[in-house]
This record gives structure tokens, sequence and C-alpha cells, in this order.
């Protein structure tokens, strides 16, 4: 017990360190010290000494419930979130690596920033304010997706008097109501799936549904439907650029469904935006997005399996607050926010980009 309180203490330690640097990300892993991520980067913090194998069993312990390290040694790996003294949440996932454990925390803010405030494009405010459909928030993982998404939520609960359903993996930020209902289901703790959750808010009486992760063709028809039948759903996938988000979702179905897949995402789609955290030239990270918006042409062009001809619609259609990647990333780089090797490393088409900026 003793032991198991000197691991509690070290947690504590490590998580108060990563508040005060105000980093990303705390990794714990044998044979090393504690490593921060801040702005990007990865730092050891030297001054710590190297963790052993049972140091990192006993911190698993310390941070997971019993039920939860007892399912981490069946599944060999867990996702949770951890809210530390009410100072902050962590997401967390603890696995196995060469037989011995490791940690990665991220650090959730508990204070949910606004559009503004995290320098996101203000078309995006438009999506909190319609009726129904289908938003798709995307990029690749450690983006920003899940916070892109809580300052949408945000605004909804400040702006609408609406019965919110968030389904999460694990819980993330915390949505305290205002002028809505948010109830927010943790996937293992209040419901076995994503798909059997959504399945079931039909039952529930959402005028808005957030899903954290669509990760298999089952959640994606069910979402499709959501917003096909009246609600106003918002979700994340781990995908580049629009164009590819469309590819990926009509791919997961088999072939025979693919057609009307098609026609119900020209449908239901309300826009999809791609987003990646760039270096800051004065410190920090800070956004770039393409924005596609589901309009006439958009969805004619879904809808006709006409997707590479996608790019050149958002590239042409900024009148409608519509942006491409490269557009965005340039238009950092002339502000002089970003650095032009950032941008290169950042953009899908670097050539492209070197144009865009000359």
């Amino acid at each position: 017990m003793n032991n198991n309180n000197n691991y509690k203490a070290q947690l504590k330690e490590f998580l108060e360190i990563t508040i005060k640097e105000q980093a990303s990300d705390l990794h714990l892993s044998v044979d090393h010290p504690p490593v921060l991520r801040i702005a990007g980067r990865l730092v050891p913090l030297l001054k710590n000494k190297v963790l052993l194998s049972k140091d990192l069993q006993g911190l698993s312990q310390a941070i997971l419930t019993e039920e939860q390290y007892q399912r981490f040694l069946q599944e060999k790996e867990i996702d949770f979130s951890y809210n530390f003294e009410d100072k902050a949440r962590f997401r967390g996932n603890i696995f196995y690596q060469r037989d011995d454990v490791s940690i990665a925390l991220r650090l959730v803010p508990v204070q949910i920033k606004t559009i503004e405030e995290l320098n996101l494009p203000s078309s995006l405010h438009e999506f909190t304010k319609a009726s129904q459909g289908f938003v798709l928030i995307t990029g690749p993982s450690s983006h920003g997706k899940s916070t892109t998404l809580a300052a949408l939520i945000d605004e909804v609960n400040r702006i609408r008097t609406d019965h919110v359903i968030t389904i999460e993996d694990p819980i993330e930020y915390i949505f305290e109501d205002k002028r809505s209902i948010v109830d927010q289901r943790e996937v293992y703790q209040d419901t076995l799936s994503f798909a059997k959750a959504l399945r079931s808010t039909f039952r529930q009486d959402p005028d808005v549904i957030m899903v954290g992760e669509m990760r298999d063709p089952e959640t994606m028809a069910t979402a499709i439907t959501a917003a096909e039948t009246g609600h106003l759903v918002f979700a994340t996938l781990h995908t580049n650029s629009a164009s590819q988000t469309i590819h990926r979702i009509v791919d997961s179905f088999p072939p025979e469904q693919q057609n009307q897949v098609r026609a119900q995402l020209s449908g239901s789609l309300l826009g999809v935006v791609s987003q990646r955290l760039v270096p800051r030239i004065k410190g920090g990270l800070i956004p770039a997005c393409e924005i596609m918006i589901a309009t006439p042409a958009v969805a004619n062009l879904i809808r006709e399996n006409k997707i590479h001809e996608l790019p050149l619609v958002i590239e042409t259609s900024a009148e409608m607050g519509m942006i491409s990647l490269n557009r965005a990333l340039a238009n950092l780089v002339k502000n002089k926010e970003i650095t032009l090797e950032n941008a290169l490393n950042f953009s899908l088409s670097p050539a492209e980009l070197k144009m865009l900026i000359r």
C-alpha cells in the first residue's frame, strides 16, 4: 500500500510538471526519464531518474481504476481519461512494448477555447447554426481535431437550446450545460461501442450528436442516417484532406453499397474541415485548415463519383468560405506566422504551394 502511495505521489509530480511547462503530452517509458512534448518537440526531464519496469507497472496501477487495470492486463492496451485534482484532465493510453509497460498522456485543458481563441477560420461558425447535416473534422493524429470539435460543441451549447449527446472514447473536454443539455457518454463505461451508442441516440431525442471517432462502417452508416433524419452530427476521421475523407467513407462500404452512400453523403454533408497544427514563429502552434463546404457543386461531384475534382472546387470557391490547405499555409507564411520551410513540410503538394507564395 505504501508503495502504491509512492507511485501516486510520483504521478502527481509528473502531471504537475506537465501542466506547469504547458506541455501537450507526457511520455513514461522504461529506461527513459519522463519526456514532455512542448510545442511539438520531445523534451526529456533529465533531472528525473530513469524509469524502471516496476515503476511503469506501479504508475499504471496508480492512474487506472482496478476494473481498468484488469482490462488493460487482458487486452494489452487501454484508452482512458484521468481527472487530476480538478486542475486538468488527461487523455491516456497505456500499452505494452517489448513486454514492458509504456504510458502516453495528453493534457486536455479544462477551459474550452472558442473558434477565435484557437485561430480557426470564422466560417466554422456557420456549422454550429445548422439545424441538420453532417460536419467532419479531419486531419492526422495529434493535430487538434478534438479541440476544434469541443469549440464547435461548446458554441452550440452557448447559442442554442438543444439536447446534445456526445459519444467519446474517452471523454476529453467536460461540457457544462449553458443553454443546452449536454449528455456525454464514454465507450466501455457508459456504452459498449460507438455503433451501439449511436443507434441508441434515435430513442434519446437529441438535436445534436457528436461522434468522437468513426471507426467502422456501421458507425459511419448510422452517423450519415442520423444527419439525414434531422440531426446535426459532428464527427472526426483520421484523413489528410476533404477529398480523401469522402474516399475513405465511401471505400469503407462494399462496392454494391457505395452508390447509395455517395447519394446519402451528397444530401447530408455540410462540410469537411481538414486541419494541421504548424509550429508558429513566435512559439506554440497555429492551425492551417482546409475547408470544404457542401455547395450544390460539391454535392453533385460526390453523387457522380467525381471526387478527384473536389480540390479544384475548393480552390475556386473562396467567396463561399472554402479554402485549400495550400492557400491556408500560404496565408500563414505571408502573415509571418509560420516559416516557408514548415509550410512546405505540412503541404500535400509543395510545388503548388511555392507558386502560391511567389
